[in-house]
């Protein structure tokens, strides 16, 4: 693997690397491997899944950037006309503006889109407008056991879920992905949401990732 750059952020080190036999990249976060640009499908499941379980969506919200998958899927809908995105780290969307545009179809040259440099975690429970979003998307981490940094442990409890439940409207979904199934976060959106569904994505190797859905009711 080649690095391309490698940057110090206030939560750590950032790597972005490319295999020089196949193209792809991946980001790396104080070691741990965080994404890459072989697949996508779960990212993209993420979007299409929470957008096709709501009624005329207008407004979409997505937690994390990544390599850009989800935001081109979210592009791709022309029912919306708002989409959000929040990001922590201005490397990533430095990047995502330069090494892996194509593979968001440089989706944020979309007029629709507005990225904003935030904490997700910080800025649902302080900042997000209520009732606001149709769909949020929410990929931050590796998921709710296996967080890019402690404190992103909070968006999965309790306080952090209905935090994201207050900015969704009334007949709204959340959708999170996550690399493995934990039944106790499930358990979690089942006492918050009105329904909720669990939607594995097969990969090459290990595990399914997995996509949740909940539901606001009307």
């Amino acid at each position: 693997m080649e690095t391309i750059e490698r940057r110090d952020t206030p939560r750590g080190e950032l790597v972005l690397r490319r295999d020089e036999q196949t193209g792809r990249y991946e980001i790396i976060s104080n070691g741990t491997f965080l994404m890459d640009t072989s697949d996508g499908r779960s990212e993209r499941l993420l979007v299409t899944e929470a957008l096709a379980a709501t009624t005329a969506p207008r407004r979409l919200l997505i937690g994390g950037l990544g390599v850009g998958f989800s935001l081109a899927q979210a592009v791709a809908d022309g029912r919306l006309t708002e989409i959000t995105v929040l990001e922590r780290e201005p490397v990533v969307l430095e990047w995502q503006r330069t090494h892996l545009s194509r593979f968001s179809g440089d989706a944020l040259a979309d007029p629709r889109v507005t990225v904003l440099v935030d904490d997700l975690v910080r800025w649902l429970a302080a900042d997000a407008p209520a009732d606001r979003y149709d769909a949020i998307c929410l990929d931050i981490d590796n998921g709710p056991q296996w967080t890019v940094v402690p404190g992103n442990a909070a968006l999965y409890d309790v306080a952090g879920l209905t935090a994201a439940r207050a900015a969704l409207a009334p007949g709204g979904t959340l959708a999170v992905w996550s690399a493995a199934a934990v039944p106790a976060f499930e358990a979690t959106l089942g006492e918050l949401f009105d329904q909720v569904r669990v939607l594995p994505v097969e990969v090459a190797r290990g595990e399914p990732d997995v996509v949740y859905l909940a539901h606001r009711a009307a």
